[in-house]
């Protein structure tokens, strides 16, 4: 069940980064709510999990038009974000700062990692400076979007989540 909760997650949220958010674009850049879903299930299901559910969000946004990258590289930036994500992960609650750390910082190494990899990959006409640029406001979006997005994501995760027996 868990699975096709967190399925149902990242489509709706593929949907809304693809079809809503690009009429709101600031600087030509959009939230990622991939990311979001991925850092909600991260701090509620841990690394094992969120990782898993990176690499898929990623091919998802790899593969949706208007996708003008190399295939892969949105994957293993989620993957790695997932990953990381998930071991900031406690045994209890994590505060609202804590979370809104965790969303930047995770916003800031998954918009590197898709970036550094163009470059390695020569894949977008972007220089650093443009670079450094599209890092700092996709971070700054997705901080935004944190208390309208992770609140609704790891509400859903934890209440997915078998209990636990001491």
């Amino acid at each position: 069940m868990r699975g096709v909760v967190a399925a149902l997650a990242v489509s709706l949220a593929l949907v809304l980064q693809v079809t809503v958010f690009p009429h709101l674009a600031w600087q030509g850049i959009v939230p990622n709510l991939c990311l979001l879903v991925v850092v909600g299930a991260a701090l509620t299901r841990g690394p094992q999990f969120a990782a898993v559910l990176g690499f898929l969000a990623g091919v998802a946004l790899d593969l949706a038009p208007p996708a003008d990258h190399v295939a892969g590289r949105w994957a293993l930036a989620l993957v790695v974000v997932g990953y990381l994500a998930g071991r900031v992960r406690q045994d209890v609650r994590p505060t609202a700062m804590a979370v809104v750390a965790t969303v930047a910082a995770s916003s800031f190494v998954g918009t590197s990692v898709f970036a550094i990899s163009g470059l390695v990959l020569r894949d977008p006409a972007l220089g650093v400076p443009d670079l450094l640029r599209v890092i700092l406001v996709a971070v700054v979006w997705d901080v935004l979007l944190t208390p309208f997005v992770l609140p609704l994501v790891m509400r859903m995760f934890q209440a997915l989540e078998p209990a636990r027996t001491a």
